[in-house]
């Protein structure tokens, strides 16, 4: 499993690139979280070993790393105001 970090890499940029083309924050969390999941798995890190070896326990971590990222950059960010433009006149009806 511990081969397959680059996947995890690739995953998340490709996420990343994604992101910028489809309007709104929908996948940014989701690229930290895959590129953090496989830069640990390429780490591997002594604490994370029993991760590596397992994918369902990598799904899990990157799922906590995912919201995580998406929560920290939400409230750093923050929610833009004034998203929607109302039009109440319209310029054809004078």
């Amino acid at each position: 499993m511990d081969e397959f970090w680059w996947v995890w890499i690739a995953a998340g940029l490709g996420l990343a690139i994604l992101e910028v083309i489809v309007p709104g924050f929908l996948f940014a969390g989701f690229a930290v979280g895959a590129v953090i999941t496989g830069a640990l798995v390429w780490v591997g890190m002594p604490s994370t070993e029993w991760i590596v070896d397992s994918l369902v326990l990598s799904l899990l971590m990157f799922a906590v790393i995912s919201v995580a990222a998406w929560l920290v950059m939400r409230a750093v960010l923050g929610v833009r105001q004034g998203q929607m433009k109302r039009i109440d006149h319209d310029i054809n009806e004078d």
